[in-house]
């Protein structure tokens, strides 16, 4: 049978094959050096200039032009990056055979996370040029990102406690043994009793370390990352990073890497998406863990339709017959009451009350102030044992200063059933291609929440630009590439002459007349 062979390693070519006749013409690598270097990376905030003296840096495109080649290609390990950089021809094209070594390689992601963002929000503005960005329809959701923390070096004073009661116990019975042990044992007794007051002194020094910053936990190795319910009541050490996907082609808005859960984090996101997409014209689509009082006044304040999910009612606030829950009470805004479903009218003092929310090992929260609506017909209400548990007293409503919010929040829900259940297929989309195709489920950095949020911006860079590639098509978006960063030179040459920029309109108008699609009223470049 015959084979094919290849070819004697030892053949001398006549004509050898250059790195660029190497590469495709239509290779995704060579879209990557373009957007690169169409960036103007010193604005963004990398550091470009160096000193004359000592080894020659690398220049800042290059490294980041080989990170979202690693993270479009599953590769973020530095060490992996450094050996691709001497075997993978595509990067030998990408770095014009540059081979920067691990550390060069992890200290640039390091160093750089203000300015990685501004990398991520240059996508964004590639896809609204290109019309890409709805605008109308958005959903934010978070992920858990395990940080480089194990379980076992997650400390709060609970976990504390236990190990310094261990400890003193341990010390107790080492004490009584050494009053009765020979000399070699004694000695090795000793040692015991040593190795025990240093692990002492090392949790009574993380007890008083919790105790100054006012946390509820602590981290040794990742000291900004937290344990966090990932699912159901699994616990992680992780990041908690809240997105913002708009609707249209599921490309990612904006990102931002916390240490806290989601109860409070809607408002923050809605007002950076405003900042964003220039309006506040637009639907916001979250589930039942952003259903906040507070956030929903903010994001209504701001003018944008809410769609959150609500949330079970708590078995501790149910009546005893479900057909006598809150939900069953109708509120009259005009007479500023409740009716309940027996036709009696709770009524209120106009006095607001302090609600404290804050409870032991829980992080500081305002309290909210609430009104208490209730009624005397309670007390010959034949129903009442199953409308309160409380018969003597009788039934309490509280009701807070953001019920009409909650209220408003519900209306949508109701009247938007259908554009609500779009939610999950807009905002898991990013997190099924990076978490289950890519295995991007952890954060590679270390040593504070900025690093995690460099590798995080590295994963959804990788992401806007793969949505970009599939969309448009590598063919297109080479040549529009091409268009439209001519026209960025343009406008950065008109704005840094020393001339004012309305005497130069003229040029850029004569532009706009040989390149219609970027005319004067392009929204864009106005």
């Amino acid at each position: 049978m015959k084979f094919i062979q290849g070819l004697n390693r030892s053949q001398i070519s006549l004509f050898p094959v250059s790195l660029e006749e190497a590469i495709d013409h239509d290779n995704e690598v060579r879209l990557i050096d373009i957007f690169v270097n169409s960036l103007n990376l010193k604005d963004f905030g990398f550091k470009c200039d160096f000193d004359e003296n000592g080894r020659p840096a690398y220049r800042p495109a290059v490294l980041l032009k080989l990170f979202i080649y690693g993270y479009l290609n599953k590769v973020r390990s530095s060490r992996d990056l450094e050996k691709e950089c001497k075997r993978n021809i595509e990067v030998m094209w990408l770095m014009c055979s540059l081979a920067p070594d691990h550390n060069t390689i992890a200290n640039f992601r390091k160093d750089n996370p203000a300015a990685i963002k501004k990398v991520f929000r240059a996508t964004v503005q590639i896809a609204r040029h290109f019309e890409l960005i709805g605008g109308k329809l958005i959903a934010g959701d978070s992920t858990k990102l395990r940080a480089q923390n194990s379980k076992k070096n997650n400390y709060n004073q609970k976990k504390i406690q236990r190990h310094l009661d261990y400890i003193d116990a341990k010390i107790e019975q080492y004490t009584q043994e050494l009053s009765m042990a020979d000399r070699d044992q004694a000695r090795l007794i000793r040692e015991h009793l040593s190795t025990h007051e240093a692990r002492k002194m090392a949790y009574q020094a993380l007890s008083q370390e919790l105790e100054r910053s006012g946390e509820v936990q602590i981290s040794t190795s990742d000291p900004d990352s937290r344990m966090l319910i990932t699912r159901n009541n699994i616990t992680e050490v992780a990041y908690n990073v809240q997105t913002t996907v708009d609707a249209k082609h599921n490309l990612l808005i904006d990102y931002k890497v916390t240490n806290e859960n989601d109860s409070k984090a809607m408002g923050d996101m809605l007002q950076r998406a405003a900042d964003v997409l220039g309006h506040t014209d637009f639907t916001a689509l979250y589930d039942k863990g952003y259903h906040t009082g507070s956030e929903l006044k903010t994001a209504q304040e701001l003018g944008i339709e809410t769609l959150v999910a609500i949330p079970d009612i708590s078995s501790a606030s149910m009546a005893p017959d479900h057909a006598y829950n809150v939900s069953e009470f109708s509120f009259n805004a005009e007479l500023h009451s409740y009716t309940c479903p027996q036709g009696h009218t709770l009524k209120t003092n106009g006095r607001w009350y302090k609600k404290d929310r804050n409870g032991p090992g829980r992080k500081y929260t305002a309290p909210i102030r609430v009104q208490h609506f209730k009624t005397s017909a309670c007390k010959a209400c034949p129903v009442v044992h199953l409308c309160t548990r409380n018969t003597q007293r009788g039934r309490v409503i509280e009701r807070t200063e953001f019920a009409p919010y909650i209220e408003q929040n519900r209306v949508n829900l109701e009247q938007k059933e259908l554009l609500y259940k779009r939610r999950q297929a807009i905002v898991e989309h990013p997190f099924g291609i990076i978490k289950r195709q890519w295995g991007f489920f952890y954060i590679s950095t270390k040593k504070g929440i900025d690093k995690a949020a460099a590798d995080v911006g590295l994963i959804f860079t990788a992401y806007n630009l793969r949505r970009l590639f599939n969309i448009l098509g590598k063919a297109r978006l080479e040549a529009l590439f091409a268009t439209d960063f001519a026209l960025i030179e343009i406008v950065r040459a008109l704005r840094s002459s020393k001339k004012t920029f309305s005497t130069n309109l003229n040029q850029f108008y004569n532009f706009g007349q040989l390149v219609p699609e970027y005319s004067l009223s392009h929204k864009n470049w106005q």
